[in-house]
């Protein structure tokens, strides 16, 4: 045989460099990997979807009661609008920090997207949906529009909310104080000025109409 048939013999011979062999030659000296920690975690895991089952809970929503069945993890931002199709609270940051869905939860303005809806549930919560009677709008609404508060419309319930709830608590603020009471809230449109405007005329005609609704 000639040196180069014996030195491709040899060649052959050669066990072939195997990424699935390195890996698991890595694994014998890993620790959790080579003592099947891993593995047997794994194959302990049940099939199926994990988490508790959805639950029955009622939500008083606009003073009218609404049962429904949803997931513990279920937010009050996704029971409004997949559940009851009330749609005016935005989901914008889903972190709570941009305030589109800000509702009104027991006298107070929150985001829903940080808040259960299971944890809702024996308080009032009210949604810009409910602000008025259909047909009409809210002196806040209405001061919105006089004082163009918005643009691309999409903050606008939450800002409206926020505003309802602190007008609730502060019906004759001065302009500092709304520019502190909405500072949860953010408007990509760059709108401030005109919802600062907005909030103070609403004060006013509520305060004259003694009442809520135009």
């Amino acid at each position: 045989m000639s040196t180069i048939n014996k030195r491709e013999g040899k060649e052959k011979a050669k066990p072939r460099f195997s990424r699935r062999g390195f890996l698991q030659g890595a694994g014998i000296g890993s620790g959790a990997i080579g003592t099947g920690l891993l593995e047997k975690n794994a194959q302990a895991a049940p099939a199926g979807v994990l988490g508790p089952d959805a639950v029955p809970i009622t939500l008083m929503v606009n003073g009218k009661p609404h049962k429904l069945t949803v997931e513990p993890r279920v937010t009050l931002l996704d029971a409004l609008r997949e559940k009851l199709n009330l749609t005016g609270a935005k989901r914008v940051c889903d972190r709570g920090t941009c305030g589109a869905c800000t509702v009104i939860l027991g006298g107070k303005a929150v985001y829903a997207c940080t808040v259960l809806a299971i944890d809702a549930q024996g308080k009032n919560i009210q949604t810009i949906e409910g602000l008025a009677p259909e047909g009409r709008l809210h002196p806040i609404s209405t001061a919105f529009v006089n004082n163009d508060g918005q643009q691309c419309g999409y903050c606008t319930p939450g800002m409206v909310m926020a505003a309802k709830a602190f007008l609730d608590r502060n019906p004759n603020p001065s302009l500092e104080q709304v520019y502190e009471g909405l500072a949860g809230n953010l408007c990509r449109c760059g709108t401030y000025m005109g919802v600062r405007k907005a909030v103070v005329e609403a004060a006013r005609t509520m305060r004259t109409k003694g009442g809520t609704h135009a």
